[in-house]
């Protein structure tokens, strides 16, 4: 059976279908290439509904789409939503990892705490809608550290670790991120879901 992932981004696809593949072989995780809806949304789950909407009809397949991001627990849950435009709308995901890390320079280890959220929706082209949620816990280093991943990855330190051997999910490598990151959380819930397809 194939099923759409709403995004143009090709990182996303690639996460999707390693985590798919390990879970639902049968499943053909494929990529959109529809036009983009407008994310007007203010939370990630009606921003992921209108991503996996727009690609259902579009496609005419059973459609996934994630909304996704980082909260920081001292700004308010921001960036939140717009993580991806933190820096502005031209989606620069080095740029919006300089500006969150300026924003807290002066934040010290106890208050750095953040999360990863992930908010999945799946639609079918009937208009059967379903969302789920996963969320990585953890903290922001100081300084970008490890070349995998992407956004904010280089900086974000997942809880659970062994003190003195912390790193950043830049650090990790695919196989250890696809095991434990909000969007494997996320579709960890998805799964019972998908045999109702």
């Amino acid at each position: 059976m194939r099923i759409v992932l709403a995004t143009h981004n090709p990182h996303k696809v690639a996460e999707f279908q390693q985590i798919v593949a390990s879970t639902r072989p049968d499943l053909e995780v494929v990529g959109y290439d529809g036009p983009e809806p407008v994310e007007d949304g203010v939370t990630f789950a009606e921003n992921a509904l209108i991503k996996a909407r727009a690609a259902a009809k579009h496609t005419g397949l059973p459609a996934l789409a994630d909304d996704s991001g980082i909260r920081v627990d001292v700004l308010g849950g921001s960036p939140g939503v717009f993580s991806a435009y933190w820096a502005g709308q031209h989606k620069d995901a080095g740029a919006n990892l300089e500006l969150l890390l300026d924003q807290l320079r002066d934040v010290p280890d106890p208050h750095r705490t953040a999360q990863f959220h992930s908010t999945i929706a799946l639609v079918t082209p009937d208009g059967h809608e379903r969302v789920v949620e996963g969320i990585w816990p953890g903290r922001l280093a100081h300084a970008p550290a490890g070349e995998g991943g992407f956004g904010y990855d280089p900086i974000f330190i997942p809880d659970g670790q062994p003190a003195g051997f912390e790193r950043t999910v830049g650090e990790y490598t695919p196989e250890e991120k696809q095991a434990d990151s909000h969007r494997a959380r996320a579709f960890a819930a998805l799964v019972p879901l998908l045999a109702e397809l």
